[in-house]
């Protein structure tokens, strides 16, 4: 599994750039994200080379935050690359909290990053059915 930094960030303009700005001044890189608005605040989600750095930076400077896991999952760069792994998961019976993407950084190929209630099953579900779950993102 993969550790994943998710932030609590005020709803306003130049907000989610004050957060990047310290990740990148900490020489933290961002390997992928989603961020969702609500009235307030965003939730910003994302997966970095140093999840447990970023969570102390992002605390020290008043960013309410926390470490949680997900599966990072290899998709094939393909028309139905996707539909292909959600048709396993439906099937298995795995319901999906959120999904995002990234991409390996050594050959570009795209990756999937998903939560669920039961990462352990789902986890298991998916290398049981032939898909490369990483453990990293880095390289």
């Amino acid at each position: 599994m993969i550790r994943q930094n998710i932030v609590f960030i005020e709803n306003k303009a130049g907000s989610l750039q004050k957060v990047t700005e310290l990740l990148k001044e900490a020489g933290i890189d961002i390997y992928g994200f989603a961020c969702f608005d609500a009235p307030e605040f965003a939730l910003f989600r994302m997966v970095t080379d140093k999840a447990e750095e970023a969570e102390r930076v992002l605390t020290e400077n008043g960013y309410m935050n926390r470490v949680t896991e997900v599966i990072a999952v290899d998709i094939k760069d393909e028309v139905g690359g996707l539909n292909t792994v959600l048709k396993v998961l439906g099937e298995c019976n795995v319901n999906l909290d959120y999904i995002y993407t990234s991409y390996h950084r050594g050959n570009s190929l795209p990756i999937m990053i998903l939560q669920t209630d039961d990462v352990f099953v789902t986890e298991s579900v998916l290398h049981n059915n032939g898909f490369h779950v990483l453990n990293s993102l880095e390289g």
